[in-house]
């Protein structure tokens, strides 16, 4: 028996490996198009590989995956986040769990995951082919017994044509997961800076995300702007990536904040506004919205604010508005949000509805999460149920 595995990325190793300790007899090949496999990998979360979360904070999985909860839902019945901890250091990854549950190599290294993969592919004897551009699925189902395709996100909807074209609909791709550019330079000059309770959102809807915000030199990022960017990727796209970001520096609500700062002015009326500034916001940070506030009285003492200065200070703090000018130029984590439509998948074993012995996992499908190693933990999922499909399919044979 032969399978074919298209795409030597997270999902394609992990699937190819199951499948080899499901079915040690069965021949696996990876085909992937470009000459380096398992590249995103070593990108991922800076090079440490956030490969999967604890979901101790996730009370609905629609929270951390805005597209393909319901099905993550079903195949977490199957193989979940606890699942894939045992997995990896089965494998002789030893992980360490951070304190907001993103769960890492405990060496910090990517490399540790990538080296497991291919030490497994060398122990199974899964052949590697690189350099192969699979476009059409007709001839390859006819030279192996079972087809995976587990190519990964596509940036530009041509890439999914072979897929629609052996029957799949297809949701066109979009990026996810972005940081935003923003024209301030005045806010860019703060590069470094991080706000760890931020709260941000897209004016005029109900998308909101919440965690540190880091200010870069092109605008936003950190888990809160990824996180809005999950969730508002079709909205953003959309909108050519203009929008007017919402941010509350503090996390705290507008009231709590307006009394911290009466406070402040009553018990050090004579100190400079520079020099005394509300909990949790960075020096930097505060002299840039005292400026944005009160203009020219930023260099003023406490006691000149009167009740309108001091809510309007309040009210920059939490609801300040940054007006984006489209995403960052950088592309190297980007996931992307569409792919083959769920529709068009059995949602128990992974197979193709239009093709027999073809199977999906991964980020191909419109299936996408937040940041904090959820897109891991799915694409971990969605593969390991299709080899259990496979090599169930193979037995009962």
């Amino acid at each position: 028996m032969r399978t074919a595995v298209i795409g030597g990325g997270a999902a394609g190793f992990f699937l190819a490996v199951n499948l080899k300790e499901l079915v040690p007899s069965m021949e696996v090949t990876i085909l992937e198009r470009s000459q380096r496999v398992l590249a995103k990998v070593e990108v991922s979360g800076g090079g440490r590989c956030n490969c999967t979360n604890t979901f101790e904070h996730v009370s609905d999985l629609s929270q951390v995956y805005p597209r393909g909860h319901r099905l993550l839902k079903r195949l977490f019945n199957v193989f979940d986040y606890r699942d894939a901890y045992e997995w990896f250091e089965r494998h002789g990854v030893r992980l360490t769990t951070q304190a907001d549950g993103c769960v890492f190599p405990a060496s910090q290294d990517a490399h540790s995951v990538i080296n497991c993969f291919l030490s497994e592919a060398r122990r199974h004897l899964i052949n590697i082919v690189k350099g192969v551009r699979v476009e059409s699925l007709s001839e390859l189902m006819t030279q192996y017994d079972f087809v995976a395709v587990c190519t990964g996100g596509s940036p530009r909807e041509d890439g999914l044509r072979w897929l629609s074209e052996a029957g799949h609909e297809t949701v066109s791709p979009v990026p996810s997961l972005f940081t935003l550019a923003v024209a301030d330079q005045p806010l860019c000059d703060l590069m470094g800076t991080v706000a760890e309770q931020a709260q941000t959102g897209i004016a005029g809807t109900r998308l909101r995300s919440e965690g540190p915000l880091l200010v870069t030199h092109w605008g936003v990022s950190g888990p809160a702007v990824l996180k809005l960017s999950s969730y508002g990727a079709r909205y953003l796209a959309e909108h050519d990536y203009k929008a007017t970001l919402t941010v509350n520096w503090t996390g705290r609500h507008q009231q709590e904040v307006a009394h911290e700062l009466q406070t402040i002015a009553a018990t050090q009326p004579q100190k400079q506004l520079r020099t005394v500034h509300p909990a949790g916001v960075p020096s930097r940070l505060w002299d840039y919205l005292l400026a944005k506030a009160l203009g020219q009285r930023a260099s003023s003492r406490w006691q000149s604010l009167n009740l309108k200065e001091l809510n309007r200070l309040s009210s920059v703090l939490t609801a300040d508005s940054l007006q984006t000018s489209g995403r960052a130029p950088f592309r190297d984590e980007y996931v992307t949000c569409g792919g083959v439509a769920l529709s068009g998948v059995d949602p128990s074993t992974m197979e193709s509805r239009h093709v027999a012995g073809l199977y999906f996992a991964g980020e191909v499908l419109d299936v996408d999460g937040i940041t904090g190693g959820f897109n891991f933990q799915a694409a971990w999922t969605t593969a390991y149920v299709a080899a259990k499909a496979i090599s169930e399919k193979v037995k009962n044979n």
